[in-house]
């Protein structure tokens, strides 16, 4: 793609997810180039950009802000950083799309809501752009599940490395925050309305201080709830169930799909036990980043318009405040509708 008709990406930093899920997604997708992409280290910087084949490299987070070339930035750093260097990529005059979760809490996500209309920001849930999951909610929709009642969803993966960021609890670690945001947004995706109580259960690392396994029980009113565990240190694994008064759904790789091989999902009557009457529906090979990649520059190229913006993004943090809260007092706590 030329760079004259597409978005030009810039990276911040050389986080893993951003050299080996993002920028081959945007290399993969229909609107975007990866411009330019910025390191603390001059070395760093030169060698992603080499590798990746991106045309320049930064030694300074401010100078890759600074390259009026660029239209939009992909935000991967640490959590404590994304609603600061946020906020000077829009000042920078840049569109965002930052990682999740896309603050510490809703109190600090609340200043994306002040933000110049102009600037698209986006919270960088890549499971809402691929087409399993929009397939998904089309069977929902459709009504096929009967009404749909149970969306239970679990998320774990082993990490007891004290120096990586994702057990670090004062700058926003722990399966809540890494990972829990995944099934609490599937949640508000495929019952399409927001939650209206919550209940905690953590268990946290005595070394590290960061919940390393959290089940939450979710309240979407009319007899609707989602259940999920997450947890940072068991057996990698992720499963999202529908259950429907009909039929179930399930999506087998829900999170982390792989970007060059078919997905599919399995839609079951129940008639037998175990999967026996499951039908499975094959989706294709998609790639989830460059969808995302897609979705939010049809909306920089002013093609669409951006599905979910700040306000999204704030409403998910108030939730998980909730969730955190719950732990907090041991108890039920109610979440307020509005995203201030």
């Amino acid at each position: 793609m030329s760079q004259a008709n597409s978005v030009r990406w810039g990276i911040l930093s050389t986080a893993k997810i951003g050299r080996t899920k993002v920028v081959p997604g945007i290399q993969r997708s229909r609107t975007g180039v990866p411009l330019a992409i910025a390191s603390r280290n001059r070395e760093s910087a030169q060698k992603a950009a080499n590798e990746l084949g991106i045309e320049r490299a930064y030694e300074s987070y401010e100078d890759l802000l600074a390259d009026t070339d660029i239209d939009a930035i992909y935000n991967p750093l640490p959590n404590h950083m994304h609603i600061p260097m946020t906020l000077a990529a829009v000042r920078a005059g840049k569109h965002v799309l930052c990682e999740k979760p896309i603050a510490l809490n809703a109190e600090e996500a609340a200043q994306l809501l002040d933000l110049p209309k102009g600037q698209h920001v986006s919270e960088g849930f890549m499971v809402r752009a691929h087409p399993q999951w929009i397939r998904a909610r089309e069977i929902v929709r459709s009504g096929a599940l009967g009404e749909l009642k149970v969306i239970q969803g679990f998320f774990s993966y082993f990490n007891a490395d004290p120096g990586n960021i994702r057990n670090k609890a004062d700058i926003g670690g722990g399966a809540l925050m890494d990972i829990g945001c995944y099934p609490l947004v599937a949640g508000r995706y495929f019952f399409e309305c927001e939650p209206v109580g919550v209940l905690t259960l953590a268990d946290r690392d005595p070394e590290f201080g960061t919940d390393r396994l959290t089940s939450a029980l979710i309240d979407f009113g009319a007899g609707r709830r989602l259940e999920f565990t997450v947890s940072t240190q068991l057996v990698p694994y992720q499963r999202l169930h529908l259950f429907g008064t009909t039929q179930r759904l399930e999506i087998p790789v829900p999170f982390n799909a792989p970007q060059t091989e078919p997905v599919s999902l399995k839609l079951d009557e129940g008639t037998a036990l175990g999967d026996a009457s499951a039908q499975p529906e094959g989706i294709g090979i998609f790639d989830q980043y460059a969808e995302m990649i897609d979705v939010f520059g049809r909306a920089v190229l002013k093609q669409d318009t951006l599905p979910y913006g700040p306000e999204d993004a704030v409403q998910n943090m108030k939730i998980l405040d909730a969730l955190f809260e719950s732990e907090r007092v041991g108890g039920w706590v109610e979440i307020g509708q509005t995203v201030r």
